[in-house]
């Protein structure tokens, strides 16, 4: 629950749906009997009802709506939550949609400005305007396909462009590398990392601490990985979703990285050992 948004979850195999449903009706019931004693008025206008599930199980979703508060809400193809856009199939492609158009709406404004600004100024402005939109809850996305970041990495390029001036045709590595800037995929594990860390040494909340192990489990100690920081793979079903979760994810990731990031000693030393990493592998041809 939030100052102003409530939301429901729950999960159920597909021939378990039109139980779900009501009980799901069921529980909207109580919450919105919960706020009429409260003073609170439920809005069914803004009220949403998404169904996810894999693709290939997605003509097993139920197309009916679902009645709450005597209103009809029939099932959405993806809804906003707090920033995020959620597809039914959880592919983030409405996400990756409506990111890119809000980040080349912010550089065609830039762009109109640009003649005006020092060229450290715009880059300034980018960071703030473009980045921010870029990086928000990219955490989310780790796994993506490649098509989908080929799309997100298309705002990093054209932002690249403006601000060294250069033409579509005009080769764009040097002037990433220049910036300091790195890749979309690079990115996302550098906020993938950074929550790892933090879930490690007590900076996280704890629902993300929770889904972190480290590997230091009973009969490992005649083991050589014993004494290293790496993190326990947590088993999973599909590649396509359950590859992408966070437990998953962050292990795979944080496991790739050297010792000598993993075993920072406070927060600031491990963003710039994992930035100085991640660079390198996103650009391997140049010497740091």
């Amino acid at each position: 629950m939030y100052a102003d948004d409530t939301q429901l979850y729950g999960s159920c195999r597909p021939s378990a749906v039109s139980s779900f449903m009501s009980h799901v009706a069921h529980c909207a019931e109580a919450a919105t009997s919960w706020m009429r004693s409260n003073r609170l008025q439920p809005n069914p206008d803004k009220t949403e009802v998404l169904w996810c599930a894999t693709a290939r199980r997605q003509h097993q979703l139920p197309a009916l709506p679902l009645v709450i508060d005597g209103c009809s809400i029939s099932p959405v193809r993806s809804a906003r939550n707090l920033g995020i856009y959620i597809d039914c199939d959880l592919s983030m492609r409405a996400h990756v949609k409506h990111t890119v158009s809000r980040c080349f709406a912010a550089l065609r404004q830039l762009r109109q400005i640009r003649h005006s600004l020092p060229t450290a100024t715009l880059q300034m402005l980018v960071v703030a305007l473009v980045h921010s939109r870029l990086d928000y809850g990219n955490s989310v996305l780790v796994g993506l396909p490649t098509y989908l970041t080929r799309q997100l990495q298309s705002v990093l390029n054209a932002a690249a462009r403006m601000i060294y001036r250069l033409r579509t045709s005009d080769h764009i590595t040097d002037a990433l590398i220049s910036l300091h800037w790195l890749r979309v995929p690079e990115r996302i594990h550098y906020k993938m990392a950074t929550l790892t860390y933090k879930a490690l040494h007590g900076g996280a909340p704890r629902y993300l601490s929770s889904l972190v192990r480290v590997t230091d489990l009973s009969g490992r100690r005649a083991l050589r990985s014993a004494g290293t920081s790496r993190l326990l793979v947590t088993p999973f079903k599909l590649s396509t979703v359950g590859g992408r979760a966070f437990p998953v994810a962050a292990a795979h990731i944080w496991n790739r990285l050297p010792d000598n990031v993993t075993s920072a000693t406070s927060l600031s030393t491990f963003q710039i050992q994992l930035k100085l990493t991640l660079f390198q592998q996103s650009f391997p041809d140049i010497i740091l």
